[in-house]
């Protein structure tokens, strides 16, 4: 007598199995969607974290004759693009998390 190597044979070919119909066959679970929308979350606090007024806009009118260092702070530059990369991270992790 061999051991089967596989669940699927010819001698079980149209017979309903009882293993595939229990089984949960859809891939994500409630932790990758938790995943999933932590990293939404971050990637779109990252853009509203970026978003101000452009080099030569002053009082939110343009003005071409000033300019704004505001475009060079922290929180334009190092902070948001930061926080973006971590919430894409955080999507390949979520979308690769097994159960």
């Amino acid at each position: 007598m061999s051991k089967k190597t596989n669940k699927f044979s010819a001698d079980n070919f149209g017979k309903e199995t009882t293993e595939a119909s229990q089984e949960n066959t859809f891939y994500f679970g409630k932790e990758n969607f938790k995943w999933m929308l932590i990293g939404l979350a971050c990637i779109v606090v990252g853009f509203l974290l970026m978003m101000g007024p452009d080099a030569n806009t002053v009082d939110g009118k343009y003005d071409p004759n000033s300019w704004n260092e505001g475009i060079f702070s922290i929180r334009r530059i190092r902070i948001a693009p930061l926080l973006v990369v971590a919430g894409f991270a955080i999507e390949v992790y979520a979308i690769l998390k097994r159960k």
